[in-house]
């Protein structure tokens, strides 16, 4: 008689179902926005390197506001502050709608835009530390690393599901101010899942203010040699290789697909990195951990190679799906490292040094893509960043031999402490 199907671990748990749920339709808001925002300012500018200033004005927030964010994620409520953070998203998406309503079809400037997007990513800075802080407090430890491959799995499917929804709701709804109006929807509605949250408190940071609290999450990362490896790896090999900030080149210059087909080849990588996620959920890696991230990384520029050169958009969805799968190994192995091996009362600013790391490698990725692609062109562009990527993970195969030989991805059991003297005999089970 076969076994009827058991619900995931971590969905065992109320709020980490809660956190999910919000997650979804928050990343579902921001993948359409961001494919419906590139399509835009390269529709009002016809520049690569202006795509590449998207990125920028949304990183530097990130990493100018680092030791705020990382200090106010330990001491202040963290779900306070994610509710706090949806109502500035909100706010970023009706600024994007009421611009769009001024401008009309005729916009000459994409400044606007770029202000916003300055906004959007103030927001984003306070937001990313202090969910990656709460995550830990939602499931016990010894089910974390599948919680995070779960939670990676449903991000990366609103991931394919956001930049497809943008295209085609960029069509339906007429233009992009429409877009953000329901972006606006969908923060809200996630919001109230964030309201419906009770997690358990955790030992938050109670030291006196000073500079060494301020910089202690960048002192840990440094002496932290698997956190510092893992984080750095993915930060030069997505700053080197990633391919997205130039999509809108590639659908309307080369591949001549439209905003349709760029809404999928924005979901090509989601869809390799879910599939993937949901693979590692069900099969987590029990052995080899970090071998198994450094190949991955490498077959990540491999795949950003063969897509710059790519004219069949058949292949370049095959080459972006591969991207997203690899980079996905990367996410699970570096977001598991992260988490463990951080105590609770650092964890917000240390998540905020990885996101600054994130940050970089996103962001300021599509500023170094924008400005290679002025320089060289889109498609010598995204080939040098594959090659890139590729000579990153021959040098930290050296740097970091540690991290090459991470093996299992959880914490080390401590030993049985020793029976005190003249104690009774422990009874055996029942």
């Amino acid at each position: 008689m076969t076994r009827g199907f058991e619900t995931p671990v971590a969905f065992r748990y109320r709020e980490y179902r809660l956190f999910q749920a919000d997650r979804f339709l928050a990343t579902i808001a921001t993948q359409m926005q961001s494919v419906v925002v590139g399509w835009e300012v390269y529709d009002i500018t016809r520049q690569p390197l202006a795509l590449g200033y998207v990125g920028l004005v949304q990183f530097l927030p990130a990493a100018g506001l680092s030791l705020l964010t990382g200090h106010t994620a330990d001491r202040v409520d963290r779900r306070k502050i994610l509710l706090f953070c949806h109502v500035g998203l909100v706010a970023c998406s009706l600024l994007l709608y009421a611009r769009g309503a001024a401008a009309g079809p005729t916009a000459t400037s994409a400044l606007p835009i770029y202000a916003i997007l300055l906004l959007f990513g103030i927001t984003r800075a306070f937001l990313g530390p202090a969910s990656q802080a709460l995550m830990p407090s939602l499931v016990p430890t010894e089910h974390f690393a599948s919680a995070v491959a779960w939670g990676s799995s449903i991000w990366e499917v609103a991931a394919i599901a956001g930049p497809a929804l943008g295209g085609v709701a960029y069509g339906l709804l007429h233009g992009a101010r429409n877009v953000y109006l329901l972006c606006a929807v969908l923060y809200g509605a996630g919001t109230l899942f964030l309201d419906a949250m009770r997690p358990r408190t955790e030992r938050m940071d109670t030291r006196a203010v000073s500079l060494e609290t301020l910089l202690a999450g960048i002192a840990y990362v440094w002496q932290k040699k698997l956190i510092l490896g893992s984080i750095s790896l993915d930060l030069f090999a997505v700053l080197f290789g990633g391919a997205t900030a130039l999509l809108p080149v590639y659908a309307r210059d080369i591949l001549h697909v439209g905003p349709t087909g760029l809404g999928i080849l924005r979901s090509a990588p989601a869809v390799g990195a879910a599939l993937t996620a949901l693979v590692i959920a069900q099969r987590p890696l029990r052995r080899r951990a970090g071998a198994i991230m450094f190949a991955c990384v490498a077959l990540f520029g491999v795949a950003t190679i063969v897509f710059g050169v790519s004219r069949s958009f058949w292949l370049s969805l095959v080459a972006l799906a591969v991207i997203g799968a690899s980079d996905m190994v990367s996410v699970v192995v570096r977001s598991t490292l992260v988490q463990l091996e951080t105590p609770a009362a650092m964890r917000g600013r240390v998540s905020a040094v990885n996101m600054v790391f994130i940050g970089a490698s996103n962001e300021l990725g599509e500023m170094e893509s924008g400005l290679t692609a002025a320089w060289f062109g889109a498609v010598p562009a995204v080939v040098i960043g594959g090659v890139g990527a590729c000579a990153v993970v021959l040098l930290w195969t050296f740097l970091f031999p540690d991290l090459r030989r991470v093996d299992r991805l959880e914490l080390p059991q401590p030993a049985p402490s020793p029976p005190a003297p003249n104690a009774p005999p422990e009874a055996p089970p029942a």
